[in-house]
């Protein structure tokens, strides 16, 4: 299939349903690569403490300093392009909301159906705020924990009560990837098989958004120097017009060159319309 035709199906599963399958999305090499780089830090993690992130599943993030395959993952193309025509009515631009590995154990319940916008209060059913993607390092299936969905209980049905039984726990194997948007409800299953069910979440949100992952905590400038311009922007070095995220009033990408220190002069960072809003403004004080 073309990528166009990928895109053009994901975008309408998810717009009808709240998430999309893509098979095969990406070598299977690459994922046991990643795996393979993690397997220290799943072994070292502790599990979590509370019901929701549950004392028998573990998560770290920080990925793309952890494996450099992270970033096949974040800037897979066509993942880019259907998360972009989600949120881009929304956004100047997309920002990495998180890098997440996932290991549910044996034995853990199912995690409490919720919807990832919530992290947000806002002015939910009139517009999606992020968009999740779970790719997973061992196969998913019910038995095992994998990733609950409540389809179409995304957009305006997230204001609405669903049935507590009409999710589905979709079958993947590692190289397929699961998108779903942060309006559908989900969570992880109980695991009732004697094997850990592992998996990464790779998030983008509205990049006007508090992301989730602090990103220049989890990326500082000597880890995000490393970066292509493309990730290091999804990473939080680049401004959101009008002038969001900025340092000394430039974009933050500054940080990545050879700036030492000096005094910056402030630099408009300005939307199109705004722009030509300040122009007719000055334009008439001149006249």
């Amino acid at each position: 299939m073309e990528p166009a035709d990928q895109i053009g199906i994901a975008v309408h599963q998810l717009q009808t349903d709240g998430y999309a399958v893509l098979h095969e999305a990406l070598p299977v090499s690459v994922i046991e690569q990643l795996h393979e780089d993690l397997q220290g830090d799943f072994a070292l993690t502790p599990y979590g403490t509370g019901m929701f992130y549950g004392e028998r599943t573990k998560r770290f993030g920080r990925l793309l300093r952890r494996s450099a395959a992270t970033q096949c993952l974040v800037l897979h193309p066509v993942i880019q392009d259907v998360v972009s025509r989600i949120l881009g009515p929304w956004c100047d631009r997309i920002q990495l909301n998180t890098t997440q590995a996932i290991a549910v154990h044996p034995g853990a319940p199912a995690q409490l159906p919720h919807r990832d916008q919530d992290m947000w209060q806002a002015d939910f059913g009139k517009r999606e705020y992020l968009v999740n993607v779970m790719w997973p390092l061992t196969p998913f299936s019910k038995k095992n924990g994998g990733t609950r969905i409540w389809p179409q209980s995304h957009g305006s049905n997230a204001l609405t009560a669903v049935a507590e039984d009409d999710f589905i726990a979709p079958e993947l194997v590692p190289g397929s990837a699961l998108l779903f948007l942060g309006s559908t409800l989900h969570g992880a299953g109980a695991n009732a098989s004697a094997q850990e069910r592992r998996g990464i979440v790779i998030g983008y949100s509205l990049g006007w958004l508090k992301p989730y992952e602090n990103p220049w905590l989890a990326y500082p400038p000597d880890i995000a120097r490393t970066f292509p311009p493309e990730l290091a922007a999804l990473a939080g070095y680049v401004q959101h017009r009008p002038n969001l995220g900025n340092f000394e009033g430039q974009c933050p990408s500054i940080l990545l060159g050879d700036y030492k220190g000096e005094p910056l002069g402030a630099i408009d960072a300005l939307r199109p319309d705004q722009v030509q809003q300040a122009r007719a403004f000055a334009h008439g004080r001149s006249g």
